[in-house]
Order: structure tokens, then C-alpha cells, then sequence
């Protein structure tokens, strides 16, 4: 998966992150039904326990993308099989 913000524009500007990266939030916060603030500092902390030193997205780009991505889970996932 393509996780990596790649560093564009001026210094300072946030790194813009792909779909995968936000899909993967909004999957967790589906799953776990969790409100966003919640859903991003526990895969924040995920993130810092599984070893991997990837940029986070913050609160306010995950709240403008969710408005454009659609969250699609397999209903076999919710079921539990």
C-alpha cells in the first residue's frame, strides 16, 4: 500500500496523502465506530507501535477527504466470517 506523503509545493504546506492512506482511517472508524478525532489517535498509536516511522494525516485533511471517499468493507468482514 501506498502510504508515503510524497513532499510537494511550497515548505510548509501538508503533505498530501493518497486514497489509500485515508481509506485505511475510515475503515477503522466504520469498524470500530469510533468519531474521527478518536479513530486518528488510535492508528496514530497503531502506527507507532507496529515500528514504521509514517507521516500521519491530521484531523483536518481527514475531515475534507471523507467527504470525497466512500468507505467500502466487504459485508463478510462485519459478519465476522
Amino acid at each position: 500500500m501506498a502510504w508515503h506523503a510524497p513532499q510537494e509545493g511550497r515548505p510548509g504546506c501538508p503533505p498530501v496523502f493518497p486514497n489509500a492512506a485515508i481509506q485505511f482511517y475510515l475503515s477503522i472508524k466504520v469498524l470500530f465506530k469510533l468519531p474521527l478525532r478518536q479513530t486518528s489517535g488510535m492508528v496514530a498509536n497503531l502506527l507507532r507501535l507496529a515500528g514504521p516511522n509514517w507521516p500521519v494525516p491530521d484531523f483536518s485533511t481527514l475531515c475534507c477527504r471523507q467527504k470525497t471517499l466512500t468507505v467500502q468493507i466487504p459485508i463478510a468482514v462485519l459478519v465476522g466470517r
